[in-house]
Formats: C-alpha cells, sequence, structure tokens
C-alpha cells in the first residue's frame, strides 16, 4: 500500500531497478572501460611476439653443426656445447656439466680493507697500497681459545703454490686456495671467474716475485679461455670477541659507491668453544655478492671453500700437516636444452596491472561524489530510502562492475595465453582480486565524504591511480628486492592499499617469471608460507582494512548524510531510551525583548498561542506543527552570527496549501531545510504527522515529497523511469504503480509525445520544473514541500501546474514558497510573510488584504504644472492620503477606504477634467503584493531585533 512505507527490500528493489536502468544507459562507457585491460593485453601479446621473434635467432639458440650430409642437404645435425659459443651455450642442454675448481668469494684489490680515517684500526695496512694493487685479503678471526684459533688460522692460508698441471688445470688449482671478485650467477654452468676480465687469486701467507701465472683450458672445441692468475697475501686477524668482528664487519659493509669508504672483508671465524676435543666454528660471509636463488644461494655464493678450508685446517691440527680432504670440484645439476625465454607480462605486469585495476576507484568514487554534488543523494532519503537498503545496493551494485570487469580481465588474460594469468593458481588470484575490490570500493564511500566536487574527485582519483603505479613500481619495488630493508617498514608501506596491490600483482609476476624461466609452477597456496612470498601478509592487511574503512565510510556517511552534522558519539543513542515521538508539552520558550513582544502582530501571537494549545491537547488533523523553531548559523570570518529563523510557530492541518512570502534571504529556505532535515534547528523543534524532525526524520521522510528549488535529477534517466523510481520508494507496486506514474505525467503534461520516455538531460527547465512536481506529489505524500515550483514555467504549464497542486491539496498539507502574487493568491489558503526571519503576518488572502490593505490606490497622469492641482484634489477627497508614487507627472496615492467613496472619486476626476488635462486616471483596490510590500517595508527598521 502506497500509504504504509516501504519495507527494507522494497527500497532496495527500487535502487537496484534505478541503477540498473542507469547502467543501460551506459553500455558505450563500459564497453570502452572493459576494452582497457583487453587491449593492454594484446599490447603485451604483441610485444611478446616481437621479443620471442629476436630471442628466436640462431645466435641465441645452442649451436648447431651438420655431421652428415647428402649433396647440399643435411641429412643429419648435431647440437651442444662443443658447437656452441659463449652466447649460445646457457642455452644447451648439459648432460654432463663442467667441473670447476671450487673457489673464495675475494674482494678486488681497490675494495680490499685497509687502515683510514673512516675505518681506523692499528693491524690493517696502509692505504697505499691500493694505488699498486698489493692489498691483502683480510679475514678476522675469534673464540675462546685464542692459541687453538691461532693455529688453526694459520693452517687456513698455504705458504707455498702447488705448481698447475696444464693437463689438469681445475684438479690443481683446487691444490691451491683460489678466489675471485666476480659476482656469481643464477647457475654455475658457466663459472663467471672463469669468463670475466679479472684475475683469479690465490691465497699465500707472503707472495713472493714472479707470483703472476696464466692459465689454460677448454670447455669445448668452441670456448677456449686464458686466465691470469695473481697471488694475494692472506692477512689474518685476531679479535677478542664476536662484537668486534661485527663492528668491523658492519663498518666496512658497503654503503655508497666511494672507493676509500669501502672496507671488504673476505670473511669471519668464530672458532667458539673448539679445542683439540671438539670443534664448533660460525662464519661470516659477504652476502653482497650472492644470487636469491633459493636452496642454491649458500653454494653459489662460493661458501663451501671457506668451510672446507676451516674444516681441512682442524684436521691439520689433529693429524698434522699433510691431512687434507680434497675439494676437487663442483659442478650443476645436468640439464635438459632451455631456450632462452623473457615473459614481457609478468615482467611488466606488475606495473601494468596495477593501472588496470585501479582505474575502477574514479569510477566508483565519481559516482558517489556525483550523486552528492546534485544532492540527489538527499533527493533519494528525503522520499524514504533508508541508509541500509542505500548502502547494500550501491556496494553490491559497485562490486558487482568490479567483478564482472575483473572476470573479463582474468578471462581475456588466460585466453590469449598470459603466464601471468595461467600459471598462477586461479583461486588465489580470486582471494586477492576479491578482497582487493572490497577494499577499494570501500576506500571509493570515504573519500566520497572528503569531496564536493566531481571534476576535483575525478582529477585527484586519476593523479591517485597514476602515482601509486609509478611509485610502486620505481620506489616500492626496489625496498621489496633488497633483502636488508627491514622487513617491518615493508609492512608499514604496504598499509597504502595501492602498494598492498601491487606487491601481491609483484609476487604473481615472480613466480609466473621463475616458473616460465625454470619450468616450474607458479603460485600455489602452498608457496604463501615461504618466508620470502609477501603474498599472505598482503592478503591479511588488505582484509583487515577493508573491515576497518568499511565500518570507518559508514560511520562518516551516518554522521553527515543527510547535510546535517551529528554528534560523533551519535551511535551511543541507539543504547539509550528512545524519547516519544508524539506531541509534547511546549518548552519553556528563552525571554524575548519587551521590543519584540509588542511589534509581534496579533495574528502571528494568535498563532503561536494556537501552537501552544495544540502542544497541550493534540489532534490528529495536524500535519505539521512548529514549535518556537529558531536557527541561528554561527559568524565567520569576523563577520557577526545570522540569524535565519526567529522562534516560528505554525501549525498547519491536513488538506491546507500555506504560502511562505518574503524577500530574498527571508529565511524561508532556511526554515525548509530544517523541516526537510537538511539542517538541525538551533532550538525548538517541529512535529510533521506527530513524528518530531530532531530524532524520527527517518519515519518523516517515508511520508513527505519535496520539490526542491532547483531540479535534482538524473541526466541520463527518462522522466517515467524517474517516476516508476520514486513511486516504488513510496511503496507503489504492479498496476497501482504503473496507473500513478501515467496519471503524473499526465497532469503536468510530459506524458504524449514521447516527453516521458525522453532523457531528462535533454528537457527544457520547464519541463524539468513540472517532472519535480511530479515526484514530489506520486505516493501520496501526508506533507509536501515546494520550493518556487512555477519557476521558469510558461503560462498555460503554471495554470495547469496550479490546477494540479489545487487537486492535491485536498487530502494533504504543502507547504510553498512563492515570489508570485498570483500562484499565492489562487494557490494557498493562509499565507505567511516572511521578513528577516520573522514571520510578520499570518492568514488568508482576503483577511491579509483587508487588514493590511485596507486603502484604494489613486493613480493619475497629467503635466508636471498641474501636479499640484491633482495633490490639492486628493486632498480635498481624504485629508488622510498618502502619496506613494510621483514621478514626470503621475502620481499615486492611498486613500484611506473609510475616507471615500468611489461615486465621490469618479465626480472629483469629471470635475478636475475641466481645469486641467488628464492624460490617465485610475482607481484601484489594494493587491497581495501591495500588502507584501507593505509588510515588508514596515518590517524593516526591526530587522536587527531578535
Amino acid at each position: 500500500m502506497a500509504n504504509e512505507p516501504a519495507s527494507f527490500w522494497t527500497q532496495a528493489n527500487a535502487l537496484l531497478r534505478k541503477n540498473l536502468t542507469f547502467q543501460k544507459r551506459n553500455v558505450k562507457t563500459n564497453v570502452r572501460l572493459i576494452m582497457f585491460p583487453f587491449l593492454l593485453c594484446l599490447l603485451l601479446v604483441l610485444l611478446q611476439r616481437l621479443v620471442d621473434s629476436q630471442l628466436d635467432k640462431a645466435e641465441n639458440k645452442c649451436g648447431c653443426e651438420c655431421v652428415r650430409r647428402e649433396g647440399d642437404t643435411c641429412v643429419e645435425e648435431e647440437c651442444g656445447i662443443e658447437h656452441s659459443d659463449l652466447d649460445q651455450v646457457t642455452t644447451c642442454a648439459i648432460p654432463n656439466p663442467p667441473e670447476w675448481s671450487p673457489l673464495l668469494q675475494v674482494p678486488a684489490p681497490q675494495y680490499r680493507a685497509v687502515r683510514t680515517d673512516n675505518f681506523p684500526f692499528n693491524d690493517y695496512p696502509n692505504a697505499s697500497c691500493r694505488r699498486n694493487g698489493s692489498c691483502p685479503v683480510t679475514m678476522l678471526f675469534t673464540g675462546t681459545n685464542q692459541s687453538f684459533g691461532e693455529i688453526i688460522s694459520g693452517n687456513m692460508i698455504p705458504s707455498s703454490f702447488t705448481a698447475i698441471n696444464s693437463s689438469a688445470v681445475m684438479a690443481s688449482l683446487a691444490a691451491n686456495v683460489a678466489g675471485s671478485a666476480s659476482y656469481t650467477e643464477n647457475t654455475n654452468f658457466l663459472e663467471p671467474a672463469f669468463f670475466s676480465d679479472q684475475p683469479i687469486y690465490y691465497l699465500q701467507s707472503q707472495c713472493t716475485q714472479n707470483s703472476t701465472f696464466s692459465i689454460s683450458f677448454e670447455l669445448s672445441a668452441a670456448i677456449s679461455r686464458e686466465q691470469e692468475l695473481v697471488c694475494a697475501e692472506g692477512l689474518r686477524l685476531w679479535r677478542n670477541s664476536a662484537s668486534e668482528v661485527n663492528n668491523e664487519l658492519y663498518r666496512g659493509y658497503r654503503k655508497s659507491n666511494l672507493e676509500e669508504q669501502i672496507q671488504e672483508i673476505a670473511a669471519g671465524y668464530d672458532f667458539l668453544n673448539s679445542n683439540g676435543r671438539m670443534f664448533n666454528v660460525s662464519i661470516w660471509y659477504n652476502s653482497t655478492y650472492k644470487n636469491d636463488t633459493g636452496s642454491t644461494e649458500i653454494a653459489l655464493a662460493r661458501i663451501p671453500r671457506s668451510v672446507n678450508l676451516v674444516s681441512d685446517a682442524y684436521l691439520q691440527f689433529l693429524l698434522g700437516p699433510g691431512t687434507k680432504m680434497f675439494f676437487e670440484f663442483v659442478k650443476e645439476m645436468p640439464k635438459p636444452s632451455t631456450p632462452i625465454k623473457f615473459d614481457l607480462a609478468s615482467l611488466l605486469g606488475g606495473l601494468f596491472f596495477t593501472w588496470v585495476i585501479l582505474q575502477l576507484f574514479p569510477i566508483a568514487l565519481t559516482s558517489l561524489v556525483y550523486e552528492k554534488q546534485q544532492r540527489l543523494r538527499i533527493m533519494m532519503k528525503m522520499h524514504g530510502l533508508g541508509d541500509g537498503p542505500y548502502w547494500m545496493i550501491s556496494y553490491g551494485y559497485f562490486l558487482a562492475l568490479s567483478i564482472v570487469y575483473m572476470l573479463c580481465f582474468v578471462i581475456f588474460g588466460s585466453l590469449i595465453g598470459l603466464n601471468f594469468f595461467t600459471m598462477n593458481d586461479y583461486s588465489i588470484q580470486f582471494v586477492f582480486y576479491f578482497i582487493y575490490i572490497n577494499l577499494q570500493i570501500a576506500l571509493a564511500f570515504l573519500l566520497a565524504s572528503v569531496f564536493s566536487n566531481v571534476k576535483t574527485a575525478t582529477v585527484i582519483a586519476y593523479i591517485g591511480v597514476f602515482g601509486t603505479g609509478l611509485l610502486a613500481g620505481f620506489l616500492f619495488q626496489f625496498f621489496v628486492q633488497d633483502t636488508s630493508f627491514p622487513r617491518g617498514w615493508i609492512i608499514v608501506m604496504e598499509l597504502y592499499p595501492g602498494f598492498a596491490l601491487y606487491r601481491g600483482l609483484y609476487e604473481f609476476s615472480q613466480y609466473s617469471f621463475n616458473g616460465d624461466a625454470l619450468g616450474t609452477d607458479g603460485m600455489r597456496w602452498g608457496d604463501l608460507s615461504d618466508s620470502e612470498n609477501g603474498m599472505k601478509e598482503v592478503l591479511i592487511i588488505m582484509f583487515v582494512e577493508w573491515i576497518l574503512v568499511l565500518s570507518f565510510a559508514y560511520y562518516i556517511d551516518q554522521l553527515l548524510s543527510t547535510g546535517s552534522r551529528k554528534s560523533p558519539l551519535f551511535f551511543f543513542k541507539r543504547f539509550q531510551k528512545k524519547p516519544d515521538s508524539s506531541f509534547r508539552k511546549p518548552s519553556i520558550r528563552r525571554q524575548k525583548s519587551k521590543v519584540f513582544v509588542q511589534m509581534e502582530k496579533p495574528d502571528v501571537t494568535q498563532e503561536r498561542e494556537r501552537v501552544e494549545n495544540l502542544l497541550l491537547e493534540p489532534t490528529i488533523n495536524q500535519a505539521i506543527v512548529c514549535d518556537d523553531l529558531r536557527k541561528v548559523y554561527p559568524g565567520r570570518d569576523g563577520n557577526p552570527e545570522k540569524l535565519a529563523v526567529r522562534g516560528l510557530s505554525l501549525a498547519l492541518p491536513q488538506g491546507e496549501c500555506f504560502g511562505m512570502l518574503g524577500p530574498n534571504g527571508a529565511g524561508k529556505t532556511s526554515f525548509i531545510n530544517m523541516m526537510i532535515g537538511l539542517t538541525k534547528p538551533t532550538s525548538g523543534t517541529a512535529f510533521v504527522e506527530g513524528l518530531d524532525i530532531r530524532t524520527h526524520m527517518d519515519g518523516i521522510y517515508t511520508s513527505m515529497g519535496v520539490c526542491p528549488q532547483h531540479d535534482l535529477l538524473w541526466e541520463s534517466l527518462t522522466g517515467r523511469e524517474h517516476l516508476l523510481f520514486y513511486g516504488r520508494l513510496k511503496n507503489l507496486k504492479g498496476s497501482a504503480l504503473t496507473e500513478a506514474v501515467e496519471e503524473s505525467l499526465k497532469s503536468v503534461n510530459l506524458f504524449y509525445g514521447g516527453v516521458a520516455d525522453k532523457k531528462a538531460g535533454k528537457y527544457s527547465g520547464g519541463m524539468k520544473r513540472r517532472l519535480s512536481v511530479a515526484i514530489s506529489l506520486i505516493g501520496d505524500p501526508k506533507v509536501v514541500y515546494m520550493d518556487e515550483p512555477s519557476t521558469g514555467l510558461d503560462p498555460a504549464s503554471r495554470n495547469n501546474l496550479w490546477n494540479v497542486v489545487k487537486r492535491a491539496k485536498q487530502d494533504r498539507a504543502i507547504i510553498l514558497t512563492t515570489h508570485s502574487m498570483e500562484e499565492a493568491e489562487v494557490l494557498c489558503d493562509r499565507l505567511g510573510i516572511f521578513v528577516d526571519g520573522s514571520l510578520q503576518c499570518i492568514g488568508n488572502p482576503k483577511e491579509l488584504k483587508g487588514r493590511y490593505g485596507g486603502t484604494y490606490v489613486f493613480t493619475m497622469t497629467t503635466s508636471v504644472d498641474d501636479e499640484k492641482a491633482v495633490e490639492n484634489l486628493v486632498r480635498r477627497l481624504s485629508p488622510n492620503a498618502n502619496k506613494i508614487y510621483h514621478i514626470s507627472g503621475t502620481q499615486k496615492f492611498e486613500l484611506p477606504k473609510e475616507d471615500v467613496k468611489i461615486a465621490d472619486v469618479f465626480k472629483a476626476v469629471e470635475t478636475a477634467k475641466r481645469s486641467f488635462t488628464v492624460s490617465a486616471w485610475g482607481l484601484a483596490d489594494t493587491t497581495l503584493e501591495d500588502v507584501f510590500i507593505k509588510v515588508a517595508r514596515a518590517a524593516q527598521p526591526f530587522d536587527t531585533l531578535s
């Protein structure tokens, strides 16, 4: 039933239907939105094809050679390392990986630790050794037994060099303590030390002259190398504690690119409590040189040789100097042919896909801000839409759009074969995207309360989108990749949702990139327990933020949703006893000044007394009762406070149209804003259908209709769709809804000629105004507020609109503001003239004209020379006449009705015509406009009184 408030689900259904209709109007926009990720994925595929075509060239494949020909045709081809150069060998199948001599990680000569002002340890060599490259390689030692440690460390660095056997270069090199300053690679198929421009160093306790050698080796027929072998003196330094070793290692760490500030130490050894019966040692190594390759990082950082070296030294301590565990070689595991791959989508996915997902944020934000800027949210609320249905449908609407968008994105990316999607577990992707888009929507609701302009919100949102992607890709990613950067700060940065999104996408891209390169799977649920995988912490952060942001957004919305600020602790009122929503006894009004009491007109005082009696003995036929309603706007920027409404008391029964007249700034709109819940009264209150506007606006909205001063319409919806939406909010359904919509359209002349199904954005100003009136009346509201409803209408449309209002006021109370005296006289049962926030007079039009306009207006136009004669004529008719207008021979006078008779006026004019020329004359009764002007002028001297 229309006279019953719409249920939660009825309101939700109305908003959902409106949103779906709105979405149908924006099909082209949605297609363009979805095409963006499609085009981006296609671009990545095209770029991938281009990269693959370059990688597919012969120089990037394992070398091959024809081993059998028949004529000019190669019948049999053989591929492998032996036919490849250095650029090709990594792609070949290697069933028998080469054996490499085990090496230490040795600092380059220019980086070896020396004594400087920043590194003032006396037992280090002078910095001058860096000029000729003769600086020693330093190792630090400590332990509880120094004598034991000195012996062991002495055994670690040999005093002689074992000659290199040219037929077994690697084996004979392994008999020495060799090392390299080169960085390790991800694999050890080609040891970088043997393929770099840097020499290989062998450690001796003392280097002699002619201590540089040249070694040659052959990996295959196509790959042979000659490498320089240079002696490096080993410097053993004892320290008293592990903390001293830590201090020197830290101070020498490569913290800058200035060579003089880099003091690299090869290794550190802590023998702890080791002795002849027990061997226990901790080893420090320089992790700067390692590659992040999972479980093989220690081996590839050349740590095994450090372990073997100290183990051999201990064996020599126990069993004599000839005892040694010979560490002959290190080698990789065999591998199949691995062509060079470069997954561009996985490499760029973190940045590009961040932009793809983030572009949903401006869409949700601008939509919410648009409703706020156009005051459509408030308009819906004033016609009965509750906060619960609004939030449920609006949130669900954006969530559905986001899910469809992400499904299209993932499905299309998978269909065209992007490893970013196909290699990672789809269930992880679903959970990640689902949580993030929820967080993104909640964030849009929260930030919508900050912005009031769509253009500003759009610009800021897109700056945020592109700024987030760039900062994440070119700053945040470096922190993630830097293993020395504190993990706690990474988590702090991930509290920003954009960085959390990027981190998740970065993890997907890393797993797909490595999986494609190494032939392994992408991310699986078990990988989330990996300490280096940030996906688990990202999911937790985003989920918690989603709940918190959504709760805070709802709190802010409740605080500001109606335009009137609530107390920040308003939610505690739910636990308080609700006040009675019916009429109450009148409150003790503030003491008015004596001057104001004396100037208040009897009709206004009578209305005030009527209200007080109604509050004491309420009756059900009073639709609106205002009790001493007052609104004060606080002073700002040095200006005094503005008293907009001064203690208004007013009562309206059902079936009455009350007109509010007054000059601009009189307080009419402030009064209506209080009545419709846009602002709260400073003091006093009002009751609508027995409900208090201070505490029960949600109940009042269900029985209220509003035609605002400015049309609040969706430009992409038709007039019929507007009425269908607002009709459903008023609980109209089925045939009753259809019939009510058609009647409303016909009553405001918007039914015929296809106008009803035309978008409101294409309506003229007058058509929009008529639609706003129809919206305010649909669903049989008990109270209707119309703020200048006929503005912009042509005479015929205005006349038709008046008929609509006349019919509508039969069973409802209407408050109408207007500047048209004709409209007020035609429509209003009673009028109130407002001046400077106070009610100056009240009554029906005839009473007002009789009470404030008990005069005739006499007008006469003559030559300027006869003006005095005209004035004498008027004085003879009425000594109490008052001249109100005078210009160029035309004069107007007010003649008290009790002083003159109309016949005497006609007779006097006819007599005057014989004495001077009368161009025109007239006698008129007082109009409502005259009453308005008279009352407004009379109130001006008192407009500063309270």
